[in-house]
């Protein structure tokens, strides 16, 4: 009876444990050669082509109500000279890197996902597998790494959108000073503030790519065991990097003193 209550406990710990296992392959594999170049490239410019656009258009509205919400409220304090400030760090450490993974988790994922469910229902993968290559070092790393690259890279663009969107908002919308807005943000902005969201951004693309390469692996009962890894890719995904965002948050405020006046 003890033993049957502890596994009915213990049974939602498993996908976990399965998930943890298999990073620790994709990290293992990441530095075994050769190393996939062209595979890499190829997924990396299917990433840009499916989430630059998605990514620029979700990251304006989230800097201009930012801004827009900020500035209302400091305004109603007395404090409207410290709206670029607050908005701007809200775009740089929060709103960019996840707007930025939540397209690539969404759509990349979700594609990649897809991909190597139905190599595995066609039995692509057991062929590669009898081939004597490694599937994760032929298919998974190479999308892993090219999702985490470009969810770096894509988050400079996002942040760049989201500021000057937000600086848009506030000068012609709310009548800010441009002056106040730009001082403001040299005031208390600071430079760890950058590379958190970099970082924040690397990290979710990598996650994401885990778990859309994990799902689509595990992937059984034909297409419609495909449907549901896909969804389960986007789901999963959310939640690990809303997560992990709340723990490097809470981590970088412990590390990083705030900027004084």
């Amino acid at each position: 009876m003890a033993a049957t209550r502890a596994a009915t406990i213990g049974r939602p710990l498993v996908p976990v444990g399965h998930l943890l296992g298999f990073a620790v392959d994709v990290a293992r594999a990441t530095f075994r050669r050769p190393v996939q170049v062209q595979e890499f490239f190829e997924q990396a410019w299917f990433v840009v082509r499916v989430s630059v656009l998605p990514t620029v258009a979700i990251t304006i509205p989230f800097g201009a109500v930012l801004s827009l919400q900020i500035g209302s409220l400091f305004n109603q304090m007395g404090a409207r000279s410290f709206t670029g400030a607050v908005a701007v760090v809200g775009i740089v450490q929060q709103a960019a890197p996840i707007a930025t993974v939540t397209i690539i988790a969404g759509a990349a994922g979700a594609a990649v996902a897809a991909d190597i469910g139905a190599r595995k229902i066609r039995e692509e993968l057991d062929a590669i597998e009898v081939l004597g290559i490694s599937v994760i070092d032929r298919l998974v790393v190479p999308r892993v790494l090219a999702m985490a690259v470009v969810a770096t890279l894509l988050n400079g663009i996002a942040t760049a959108v989201g500021v000057a969107g937000g600086y848009v908002f506030n000068v012609l919308v709310q009548g800010g000073s441009p002056g106040a807005y730009l001082q403001s943000i040299t005031a208390l902005a600071q430079l760890p503030d950058l590379w958190i969201g970099e970082i924040k951004a690397f990290l979710f693309g990598l996650l994401a790519g885990i778990v859309a390469c994990h799902q689509g692996l595990s992937v059984k009962r034909g297409p419609q065991g495909v449907g549901d890894g896909v969804n389960q890719t986007v789901i999963i995904s959310f939640v690990v990097l809303l997560v992990v965002n709340t723990v490097l948050t809470l981590v970088y405020y412990q590390l990083v003193p705030p900027k004084g006046l």
